[in-house]
């Protein structure tokens, strides 16, 4: 199985690929992805931290992958993205349990 760092360059690779097919699309996926991150009433920091919480929701594995990376580049703290899975486990149950656990491996790998 590809370590975390692999699946975040795979998933860059997959994202670029799809860009080539359909750059109109994803270039307004990516003005929406630098406006929705940048600091406003909530910081990037904490937008990131509410993304991973989502992602683990949704159970979308690439999206847990590009969201820890993301939050630890905006300043997050190992406690705080611990504490964001708790809040997704809390909101969400076992499913999120399954899910925060990779959240949190790919923490470490990331780290």
């Amino acid at each position: 199985m590809a370590n975390n760092k692999e699946k975040l360059a795979t998933l860059n690779e997959q994202m670029g690929a799809y860009g080539e097919a359909s750059p109109k699309m994803m270039g307004a996926f990516m003005e929406l992805h630098h406006i929705g991150g940048e600091d406003g009433a909530l910081s990037a920091k904490h937008k990131e931290l509410i993304a991973l919480g989502i992602a683990i929701r949704i159970q979308c594995e690439g999206c847990i992958v590009a969201h820890v990376h993301d939050a630890l580049k905006a300043g997050a703290t190992h406690d705080e993205i611990v504490e964001t899975i708790g809040v997704a486990v809390y909101m969400g149950g076992g499913p999120c349990l399954v899910y925060g656990s990779k959240a949190l491996e790919a923490l470490k790998d990331f780290e």
